[in-house]
């Protein structure tokens, strides 16, 4: 884990949180984005949890920066302290995997770690929904499959593969390899990117998500 922030007293403070977790470590820590990719590179962390908001390189640059340059880049988890940030949503548009809020319990900060770390997306449908309101209509519609649709609208409800398996009564690798084409034809990195990009194409609806 890599924590990345401008404020020392955050950066310390998450630091003992999640070193506190007998199964995560941070290995290092950044104070600027700037900093980040080469301590990437170098340390190879997992997961970097990123401010959103700091001078300079702020945390939508540095995750585009790491994930166009970085092979094999970790997930990246943006912490904010305002969940109606444009600056949140400009991350989550860039490739993060997720969001959390800077007062979000301890106990909620390490499952949401634990989740990046696995390689999965941080959903939250209602937030990402009203944070992509104002961006309706910037893409054009991508063409799926009846069958994709109906799998995309259930990840934008935030469902796991499991679940929209018993959903539609068809195996979990079946809905693997949908979830997979879909990434392909929207061009997203991940089940985040993909809702994102469902929601500014105007492809789901406000009502189709809850």
């Amino acid at each position: 884990m890599l924590v990345v922030d401008d404020e020392p007293l955050i950066r310390s403070g998450l630091r003992a949180l999640i070193d506190a977790e007998p199964d995560l470590t941070v290995v290092g820590e950044a104070a600027d984005g700037a900093e980040v990719v080469p301590l990437v590179r170098r340390l190879r962390p997992d997961v970097v949890l990123m401010d959103v908001r700091m001078p300079g390189i702020d945390g939508i640059q540095a995750t585009t920066a790491i994930l166009d340059s970085v092979p094999e880049p970790p997930s990246i988890v943006v912490i904010t302290t305002f969940e109606h940030d444009d600056h949140v949503y400009g991350a989550l548009r860039a490739g993060a995997t997720g969001f959390l809020l800077k007062r979000c319990q301890p106990e909620e900060l390490a499952q949401a770690i634990r989740i990046a770390a696995r390689g999965e997306s941080l959903l939250f449908p209602a937030a990402i929904r009203r944070l992509a309101a104002p961006h309706r209509a910037s893409r054009p519609q991508v063409e799926l499959t009846e069958r994709e649709a109906e799998i995309l609208r259930l990840v934008a409800r935030g469902m796991s593969n499991g679940e929209i398996a018993a959903e539609l009564f068809i195996g979990v690798q079946t809905v693997k390899t949908h979830v997979g084409n879909v990434l392909a034809k929207l061009g997203a990195r991940d089940r985040t990117q993909a809702v994102v990009f469902a929601y500014e194409s105007g492809f789901i609806s406000v009502s189709d998500s809850r």
